[in-house]
This record gives C-alpha cells, sequence and structure tokens, in this order.
C-alpha cells in the first residue's frame, strides 16, 4: 500500500512539472527573444560575452539587466546603479503579498523560489485557479523561465558576434510581453475595476513624476486597491452571512 502511494505521488508530482513547463511557455514567447536582447545589446556595448549568463544568473529581472549593460558601459557610480536597483524591482515587495510561496516547504526550494519570483511568473500564477497550485508547478515553470531568458542572452551574444550592424527595436519584447499578460490575467479574472485603477495610476504617475512613474504609480495603486477593499469588504461580509 505504502509503495503504490509513493507511486500515484511521483505520477502526480510529474503531472505538476508537466504542466508548470507548459504554463511557462507563454511568458517564455517574450522571455526568450528578450534574452536576445539582452546578449545583443552586451555585445554592441563592447562588454564581454559572459555578462549574459551572468547578469542573467546574479539578477534574475529582465528590465533591471537591460538598464544594467548600458550603466556598466557608461561605468555609472555604484550608488546611481544601487537608487535605480531599488525603485525598478521595488514592485516585487508587493508580489510577496499574493505570491504562494506557502506552498514550496524546502529551504533550498523557498530560497530560489524568492529569487526567480518574476512578473511573469507571477502573472502566470496568479491566472490559475487556487487548487490547480503547487510547489512542482511553480518551480517547474520558473526553471524554464529562467533557461528561456539564458539561453536567449547566449543566443543574442551569438548573433551580435556576426551579425554586421546593430539590431534595434528588440527590447519593445519586454513592453509587448507585459501588455500580453495584462490582457491574459483580465480574461481570467475579469477585474476590470482593478485594469481602471491601474490605468488610472500608471497616468497620474506619468504626469506628476515622469522620472519615477513606476515607483509611484505601484504606491498609488496598491493605496487604491486598499481603499476599494475597505469600501467593498461591508458588501462581502454581507453576502457571505446571506449564503
Amino acid at each position: 500500500m505504502s509503495r503504490l502511494l509513493r507511486d500515484d505521488g511521483a505520477v502526480e508530482r510529474t503531472e505538476h512539472i508537466s504542466r508548470g513547463v507548459r504554463d511557462s511557455f507563454s511568458a517564455g514567447l517574450g522571455i526568450f527573444p528578450l534574452g536576445i536582447a539582452l546578449g545583443l545589446l552586451i555585445v554592441q556595448a563592447g562588454l564581454p560575452w559572459w555578462l549574459a549568463p551572468a547578469l542573467s544568473l546574479a539578477a534574475f529581472a529582465g528590465s533591471l539587466e537591460l538598464l544594467l549593460v548600458g550603466m556598466l558601459a557608461t561605468v555609472t557610480p555604484l550608488a546611481a546603479v544601487a537608487l535605480t536597483v531599488l525603485v525598478v524591482n521595488f514592485r516585487h515587495v508587493f508580489y510577496a503579498f499574493s505570491f504562494p510561496l506557502h506552498l514550496v516547504r524546502h529551504p533550498v526550494a523557498k530560497a530560489y523560489a524568492v529569487y526567480a519570483m518574476i512578473d511573469e511568473v507571477y502573472a502566470v500564477n496568479a491566472a490559475l485557479p487556487e487548487h490547480e497550485r503547487s510547489a512542482p508547478r511553480l518551480l517547474a515553470m520558473q526553471i524554464a523561465c529562467e533557461a528561456y531568458w539564458v539561453g536567449g542572452g547566449l543566443v543574442g551574444v551569438a548573433l551580435g558576434s556576426v551579425l554586421p550592424a546593430p539590431v534595434k527595436g528588440l527590447e519593445f519584447a519586454l513592453c509587448a510581453l507585459f501588455t500580453v499578460l495584462t490582457l491574459d490575467a483580465f480574461r481570467s479574472r475579469k477585474e476590470l475595476p482593478s485594469l481602471l485603477l491601474a490605468g488610472a495610476s500608471a497616468a497620474v504617475a506619468l504626469v506628476l513624476t515622469p522620472g519615477m512613474a513606476m515607483f509611484t504609480a505601484l504606491l498609488l495603486f496598491v493605496g487604491l486597491l486598499l481603499v476599494r477593499h475597505l469600501a467593498t469588504a461591508p458588501d462581502t461580509a454581507q453576502e457571505a452571512a446571506h449564503a
């Protein structure tokens, strides 16, 4: 009986891993070309090729790495680099409120899940029903996404070393990827109020603080979500009581 249970557990774990890899495909369509853009930028900036995998492993965050390439090429002061890292990656603080780290039990696996908590993984995982989430599925998705990123960077380095002229426009893959993930999340959750609040937050931030729009928009969006939660909490409690 115990052997049957172990076999069933192994089959279930394999199925969750397979689902996690499949979950990564939609995000991988944007991550891989973005990694290629990173490799091309590194070569075109005159930096060593090994910086592509080194950055991808040390700072697994696409938008930040693209910024770091330019900062490294111009020998930007360390204080400016640190401030840029804080502003660009500050959004990850808010991911921690709803990212399902409680599913991951092993300390090493949990540490990796924190390290690999990128926008794409968060967006894809948020669209999954609660009962379909699991540690193997989450970790498989994260490992696959990192493989796309590192592999794309190496392909970009190889292409950059043989192409005769610089390639422009690939950095738009990041914007296009976030747009697709937002549309997927909206279709799965049908959260029109949240989408409108996010758009309003971005618009106000671009007008008031164009130099730190992302930072301001995140703070404003969280504030608006809290106000919305407090305003709708009594109605939700009444519906639960009547049910």
